[in-house]
């Protein structure tokens, strides 16, 4: 049996970005903002996100303009990064994944943490200037805002999209309370996770483009 369906993938994206557009209210975001969201929306299928959007600073901008220099994107996940178009990263820029680096299970154990924030660790001085786009773990964003404030370097911008049912609300709380004086966007309540963090950097190495 034969289905008769849009075949033709350009033509695909081009009516979901015109659905997303007309089903979601992004009237409140400035522009930049704005595309970020749509590609998130059309990630995730979830119109509604956008009323949970929090974001300080030009988030979208000083993401974008970090990428155009170079800049790393620092990430909690291994989807995060196979999410992320690299053929559209404006410098080649590198993507880093510290997860599975031998150090990060011993590591965890001395401080009585996860993996996943024993691998923020490791980040060091790669957060100078850096995107860091958190898409799973709660206890990694958890993390970066506490070596944040013990002064490591700072990064350019901070996507946080930790999900879950166990300290995803409380983390993405952390971070907005926390005023680190960082640009970040996140996502209150329990939604979240790499496709949201991916979409986001597509999002912004094509601002403008």
């Amino acid at each position: 049996m034969t289905y008769d369906y849009l075949r033709d993938g350009g033509e695909i994206w081009q009516r979901s970005l015109d659905i997303v557009r007309a089903e979601t209210d992004l009237s409140g975001l400035p522009e930049d903002l704005a595309d970020l969201a749509a590609r998130m929306v059309l990630a995730s299928g979830m119109p509604d996100i956008v009323g949970d959007l929090v974001w300080t600073g030009d988030v979208a901008e000083a993401g974008h303009a970090a990428l155009g220099a170079g800049a790393a994107i620092l990430t909690d996940s291994r989807m995060v990064l196979a999410g992320i178009i690299r053929a559209r990263l404006p410098a080649g820029n590198p993507i880093v994944c510290s997860l599975y680096d031998p150090a990060v299970a011993v590591h965890a154990d001395q401080l009585g943490t996860t993996r996943s924030a024993a691998a923020v660790d490791l980040w060091d001085e790669a957060l100078a200037g850096a995107v860091v786009a958190i898409g799973n773990a709660p206890t990694a964003l958890y993390r970066l805002i506490e070596v944040i404030e013990q002064g490591a370097p700072r990064p350019a911008a901070i996507l946080g999209f930790p999900v879950g049912f166990v300290g995803a609300v409380e983390a993405k709380q952390a971070l907005i309370d926390a005023q680190l004086g960082v640009p970040y966007l996140t996502l209150r309540g329990r939604r979240g996770g790499p496709s949201f963090a991916a979409a986001a950097i597509n999002a912004m190495s094509r601002l403008g483009g």
